[in-house]
């Protein structure tokens, strides 16, 4: 098989660009393209597991792993650098390591956190987008119900948590393990804590049949969460939230308030492509981007749409998809450079987990319902497949869940 020597960078080390690099490295042999990946950080974390960590019920260290222990150094120059300057017509890359030519582009560049223009949100709110985050929120949490037996403070035992969707959902069902674990280390009864979940929309987990979703808050409820739901938060301060019931305004108050409900694809997007929404970009049915058949967008940047004309709607930033788009994408590129026609992606749905804690959960799998703690294994498998998948079976084996 003859290939013709290509320069292929690939921006973002996250569950799509990665599981891309995984696989081109498998397809392709030392002497046929020149690839580098390009990342913040020398490791990749998995970011459905924040949560665990913003709860305390994980060490930020047991989710991640080296970049180092996935790619093939004969195959693959990593470089760790931020990105800062796309020049698309130009075909160069601007990092903080130098500069970067390529001819094929891979754009993976991840999400920030997003609030939605919420006044203070920003400044009063812990987001959870990385274990350094991740780790603020629970240290904070921690302090504050250590602090209640010096201060006498109610909103030392108070947690607000902004936003009933899935990471908000799965961060709750980490907080009500963690925290009786935290009051009866401290010497501080369970039963004075306020944990308060705000939701805007009138529902929570769209994703979800109602019944599991009574399911999800039924548990939580038993443990202490009270919900408000269809409940804009309007603001946020050094308080609390201040939100908006019965066209009112009232201030919520906490010393710990987490903010969970919303992300976008980085800003670098904004600065780079037009017709780019909250840092995603709608791509092509072979995931690049119009008028750059050279250039693929993939992971959180980029909006897959789930068919074509007026009903057409991106589908939902995943680890599971974002992973086939990097499979994907290893495929198209192969084709290209094999001089075969790329292929347009066609999403395959495996189904959807939500964890509530260690041992319950709710899901939709290959079309069944299951809940409880058939729930919370098939997480953990869920969990185990996606390291697996991307490092093998020696990384699965030390940092999946499933051992």
């Amino acid at each position: 098989m003859s290939f013709e020597r290509k320069k292929i960078l690939v921006l973002g080390a996250g569950y799509a660009g990665l599981q891309m690099v995984s696989d081109l490295q498998k397809k392709l042999s030392f002497q046929d393209a020149d690839i580098t990946l390009i990342n913040k950080n020398e490791y990749h974390y998995e970011s459905t597991w924040l949560h665990e960590t913003a709860a305390g019920t994980m060490e930020w260290q047991d989710g991640v792993y080296p970049i180092n222990k996935v790619i093939d150094a004969q195959k693959v120059v990593f470089v760790p650098a931020e990105v800062t300057a796309i020049n698309k017509d130009e075909q160069t890359v601007e990092t903080t390591h130098g500069n970067f030519d390529y001819d094929i582009l891979v754009v993976a560049l991840g999400f920030e956190s997003e609030t939605f223009g919420i006044d203070g949100m920003a400044d009063h709110a812990h987001s959870i987008v990385n274990p350094q985050t991740a780790v603020k929120a629970y240290r904070e949490i921690e302090e504050n119900i250590a602090n209640y037996k010096r201060s006498n403070d109610q909103k030392d035992l108070s947690i607000l948590v902004g936003g009933a969707g899935f990471t908000g959902i799965e961060y709750l069902g980490e907080l009500v393990e963690s925290v009786p674990e935290l009051c009866e280390k401290y010497g501080v009864d369970y039963n004075k804590v306020n944990i308060t979940c705000v939701e805007a929309a009138p529902k929570m987990l769209p994703m979800f049949p109602e019944n599991l979703v009574q399911y999800a808050m039924k548990f939580l409820e038993d443990r202490g969460v009270k919900f408000m739901v269809n409940t804009p938060i309007v603001a946020a301060n050094e308080d609390g939230f201040v939100v908006e019931v019965n066209d009112e305004k009232q201030q919520l108050e906490a010393n710990s308030v987490i903010w969970t409900a919303g992300v976008r694809g980085s800003k670098l997007m904004d600065e780079t492509f037009e017709g780019v929404k909250r840092g995603r970009l709608v791509v092509e049915p072979d995931l690049t981007a119009k008028g750059y058949d050279n250039i693929y967008v993939i992971g959180d940047v980029a909006a897959v749409m789930n068919g074509e004309g007026e009903n057409a709607r991106p589908y939902p930033t995943t680890a599971q998809i974002a992973m086939q788009l990097g499979e994907h994408t290893a495929k198209n590129i192969e084709l290209t450079l094999k001089g075969e026609k790329k292929e347009p992606f066609v999403f395959s749905d495996k189904g959807t987990v939500c964890s509530l804690g260690s041992n319950d959960g709710i899901g939709l799998v290959l079309g069944r319902e299951i809940k409880g703690k058939k729930a919370a294994f098939m997480k953990r498998v869920v969990d185990t497949r996606a390291v697996f998948k991307i490092g093998g079976p020696l990384l699965a084996y030390s940092k999946g869940k499933m051992f």
